[in-house]
C-alpha cells in the first residue's frame, strides 16, 4: 500500500496501531491445525492467519481439501507458504465476499476449520454453521492495540496528514485510542479512506466528517479512492 502510494507521488506516513502477538493458548489451535488433512475446508480469514498457521499444519493435504482466502492479499500469502487456495471472492473481499461463492451454500455434514485471530468477526463462522457446516476455530493469533506515543504525530498533523486509511473497526478504535483529544479533533475533519461500509459507518459514529468508502478492499481501490480526494482537494 505505501509502496502505491510513493508511486503515485503521494507520502505515506506509517502508523501502525495495532500488534499482533501469539495466541493465549498456542497448543489449543495446533490441536485443531493437526487434524486439518480431515477437514473439507480451511477457511484463513488474513495473511497474518496464513503465516501464525502454517507451522502447525500436516506437511501434506489431501487434494479433497479446500482452501479458502478472505482476499487477494491472504491468497498471496498462502501461494507463498506453497498451499493453493482454491476459493477467493472476486469483488468484494470480506467475509460477505466469501459467503457469497457457489461453493459455499451447501455446506450439510461439512467440517470447516476457520483459521483466524483471536475476537474476530463471528459473521463467517455463525451463517457457514447456519448453512449446516461444523465449525471449528483455530485461533492462531491475537491483537492488541500498540502502546506508542502519537505526540509527534499530533502536533505535525496539518503538514503530514492530508488523508487517513483505515482498514478495520480495530485499527479505527486503536488509532482513537492513541491520537488523544488533540488528535481526534484533527481526525474527524481529516479525509478519511475505509475499506468497507461498515467501517465507514463506524468512523462516522465516531465523529468523522469526511468518510469516503474505498470500491473494494484493496490497495488499489484504496489509492483510487485517495486519488479522488486529491482532485476534490
Amino acid at each position: 500500500m505505501c509502496e502505491a502510494i510513493e508511486n503515485a507521488h503521494g507520502r505515506p506516513v506509517r502508523f501502525p496501531v495495532v500488534e499482533i502477538l501469539p495466541p493465549e493458548d498456542p497448543e489449543a489451535a495446533r490441536r485443531v491445525l493437526a487434524r486439518a488433512d480431515e477437514a473439507d475446508l480451511l477457511v484463513f480469514v488474513s495473511a497474518n492467519a496464513v503465516r501464525h498457521a502454517f507451522d502447525a499444519l500436516p506437511e501434506t493435504l489431501p487434494a479433497t481439501v479446500e482452501i479458502a482466502a478472505v482476499g487477494r492479499a491472504t491468497a498471496r500469502a498462502l501461494e507463498e507458504a506453497g498451499l493453493e487456495p482454491t476459493l477467493v471472492p472476486e469483488g468484494r473481499y470480506d467475509s460477505e465476499g466469501l459467503l457469497a461463492l457457489p461453493r459455499l451454500q451447501q455446506m450439510a455434514g461439512k467440517r470447516v476449520i476457520l483459521v483466524r485471530g483471536e475476537g474476530g468477526r463471528e459473521l463467517l463462522a455463525a451463517e457457514l454453521a447456519r448453512r449446516g457446516a461444523e465449525v471449528v476455530h483455530a485461533e492462531v493469533y491475537r491483537r492488541r492495540c500498540a502502546e506508542r506515543s502519537a505526540r509527534n504525530l499530533v502536533a505535525n498533523w496539518d503538514a503530514l496528514v492530508q488523508a487517513v486509511v483505515v482498514t478495520s473497526v480495530e485499527i479505527f478504535d486503536c488509532l482513537w485510542r492513541l491520537l488523544g483529544d488533540a488528535g481526534r479533533a484533527r481526525l474527524v475533519e481529516t479525509p478519511l479512506v475505509a475499506i468497507s461500509a461498515r467501517v465507514a459507518q463506524h468512523a462516522r459514529a465516531a465523529g468523522c466528517r469526511r468518510v469516503r468508502v474505498a470500491e473494494q478492499a484493496s490497495d488499489h481501490a484504496i489509492l483510487r479512492a485517495l486519488c479522488r480526494l486529491g482532485e476534490e482537494a
